[in-house]
């Protein structure tokens, strides 16, 4: 039988010798010379507990370094398959800067259906749907859902995972539109100088901020479109409305101020109509005064979080989407 004991914890007549069976079991022999000196019963079972403790605690050793595997190995697909997705979007967008605008106010109102009391819409693709796509609110909007549309199917395509949900990928859209935005007003800061551009957004832009909103990476879709009146129709909106559906949303005129982007195709025009707001104003005057800076730090940090939170309202993520089983190896076939 099996103890980590001391012997002294037996009666003094009874004297123990050990040996090792096999790693992670010990063998306790009992040697005595007369029927009282036999150990009572529960350095029996002190003894077998301990056995089967170490032979559990061996199993759960493996069992957790193949669930550490397992779990690196689904980490790697989703940051390879996210790859590909930014990639294609990022193309996408790079031959269509037109549709920028539109690109942030689809991913917004998608978002925007979130009701917080019955915790129903939200970021969840639905914006997709004929029903909801056709609505005053979304007018204009098709032509960037149209041009997603088309770089779902090269996504898809090298998707090893399954297809990219609508969800996902009308929020990656709005991200590498920001991402093509920044990168932009930085290649203007160096005289339109693409290479040192590009050098200004690595070394001092917020691309390095992103890592929230990336982790949020297999958002459901929904197929029904979610319930009408809930999004302004924003070029048309008060102030007040504005921050009144920011609020609802657990969100204020700071947010409201940093997204002014989202919030129409003219950023300027809608600047200027949200200075007469007493709360709004200093924080777009703070904004209007980053973007003048080299980094944009304050801008584009601030924007990355908003952004980030609207894009998950109402969501439950699957973190293990887009993996997919791994094909095992057969060494007894390979030729050495």
């Amino acid at each position: 039988m099996a103890s980590t004991l001391p012997s002294s914890v037996l009666s003094p007549s009874t004297t123990i010798s050990r040996r090792f069976i096999q790693t992670g079991t010990i063998c306790c022999k009992v040697e005595t010379g007369s029927r009282d000196s036999l150990p009572r019963r529960r350095h029996l079972f002190h003894c077998i507990g301990a056995t089967i403790s170490l032979d559990l605690l061996g199993r759960s050793s493996s069992l957790i370094q193949v669930a550490s595997a397992a779990d690196l190995i689904q980490r790697r697909q989703r940051s390879e398959f996210q790859s590909t997705v930014k990639d294609i979007l990022a193309t996408a967008i790079k031959e269509n800067q037109d549709l920028i605008p539109s690109l942030l106010t689809l991913a917004l109102n998608d978002a925007m259906t979130y009701d917080s009391d019955t915790k129903s819409g939200g970021p969840n693709g639905s914006i997709r749907l004929r029903s909801e796509i056709s609505r005053p609110e979304n007018k204009g909007l098709a032509a960037a859902m149209n041009l997603l549309e088309e770089a779902k199917k090269d996504i898809d395509v090298k998707s090893k995972g399954g297809p990219i949900s609508y969800a996902d990928l009308i929020q990656y859209g709005a991200q590498s539109a920001v991402k093509k935005t920044c990168l932009d007003a930085a290649i203007r800061k160096c005289g339109g100088n693409a290479e040192k551009g590009a050098l200004l957004y690595r070394v001092y832009g917020s691309n390095g901020q992103w890592g929230l909103f990336d982790r949020q990476f297999g958002r459901s879709d929904s197929v029904d479109a979610d319930p009408e009146g809930r999004v302004p129709q924003w070029e048309t909106a008060s102030i007040q409305e504005m921050k009144d559906k920011f609020e609802a949303i657990g969100l204020g005129p700071r947010q409201l101020a940093v997204m002014s982007a989202f919030l129409g195709p003219d950023q300027q025009a809608t600047e200027a109509k949200m200075v007469s707001d007493p709360d709004v104003l200093p924080w777009v005057l703070k904004y209007q005064r980053s973007r003048e800076t080299v980094s944009q730090t304050d801008y584009e940090v601030d924007l990355i979080t908003a952004l980030t939170k609207i894009s998950t309202l109402g969501q439950h993520i699957n973190y293990e989407a887009y993996t997919y089983p791994v094909q095992k190896i057969d060494i007894t076939k390979l030729k050495l």
